[in-house]
Formats: structure tokens, C-alpha cells, sequence
């Protein structure tokens, strides 16, 4: 059994679970996580994209740099999303044109024509995923703010006193 996905520390912290955690690890993690990022100067659409799709690709990724979800090792997974997205249309566009004849005359093309546009659909929904480009992927990826509670005195107290309170 697979254990939990790694979180980003800024998301433990921000969901106040990081009491677990030395300030050694922490500043490791820190450290580690800085070191994993890199630039956004190499962030264009690679040249064997067509024209509208390396213009689908700078919208994406600048909205994508913006939030800061994409470097420059982000390239290809966004290009690849694109390309497969654009052969998932062509292949549905192609099944829709076949007409009701066409399907039951040659219904081995129009199942193939679909297991196609299934496959690559759920590569689209997948690299999607990857790159934060579903609202459920940035919802994971979103810092929670920490709950500001109320302390009574007598908890303020305690704690300075050193007792939990």
C-alpha cells in the first residue's frame, strides 16, 4: 500500500499540522523545496506545435506562471496536453460526422473512432491534473489559512506559563 502524497511544507504549515515537524526539518524541507524549483526564462511553446496551439500554450502558461504552478520543466507535460486535447477533438469531431448508417454499416470504425477519444481523454484529464489546470488539482495545491482562534485570558495565562491550556 502506497502512503500518503508528499505536501509542499507551506501547505502543512498553512494547515497547521507542522507541530510535528523539528525546526531542522523544516528548514531541510525548506531548503529542499527551493532547490526543486526551477526558472520560468525557457517557459515557450516548443516548435512542433502548430500556430493555434502554441497560442493556446501561452495563454495556459502564463496564467500557469502566474500562479505560480509552472517552470521551465513544465514545458513538454503542457505541450503534450495541448496536442493530445487537440487530437481528442479531431477524433470526437470525426465520430460525430459519421452518420447513423455509417455507424451501423461500419460500426468497427466508430468503436474504434471512440475508445481513441476515451483514451485520450483520460490522458488529457490526467496531464490536466499534473499541471493544476482542474479546479481540484489547484484546490490541493491552495495554502489553507490558519484558523485565528480566540484565547481566553486564563489560556493566555496558562501558556505563558508553560501549561497547555
Amino acid at each position: 500500500m502506497a502512503g500518503r502524497k508528499k505536501q509542499p511544507l507551506s501547505v502543512i504549515q498553512g494547515k497547521g499540522r507542522s507541530h510535528h515537524l523539528t525546526k531542522e526539518e523544516i528548514e531541510r524541507r525548506k531548503k529542499h523545496e527551493e532547490a526543486m524549483r526551477a526558472g520560468t526564462d525557457k517557459v515557450v511553446p516548443p516548435d512542433r506545435l502548430l500556430k493555434s496551439q502554441k497560442e493556446k500554450f501561452e495563454e495556459l502558461a502564463s496564467q500557469l506562471v502566474e500562479l505560480g504552478l509552472m517552470d521551465n520543466l513544465d514545458v513538454d507535460a503542457l505541450a503534450m496536453y495541448i496536442e493530445t486535447y487537440d487530437n481528442y477533438v479531431r477524433v470526437i469531431r470525426s465520430a460525430r460526422k459519421m452518420t447513423a448508417k455509417d455507424v451501423d454499416n461500419n460500426f468497427k470504425e466508430y468503436a474504434a473512432k471512440m475508445r481513441t477519444a476515451t483514451q485520450l481523454a483520460d490522458t488529457c484529464r490526467k496531464l490536466a491534473s499534473d499541471l493544476g489546470l482542474t479546479i481540484s488539482s489547484r484546490l490541493k495545491l491552495v495554502i489553507p489559512e490558519k484558523e485565528e482562534k480566540e484565547t481566553s485570558p486564563m489560556a493566555e495565562f496558562l501558556k505563558r506559563r508553560g501549561h497547555s491550556g
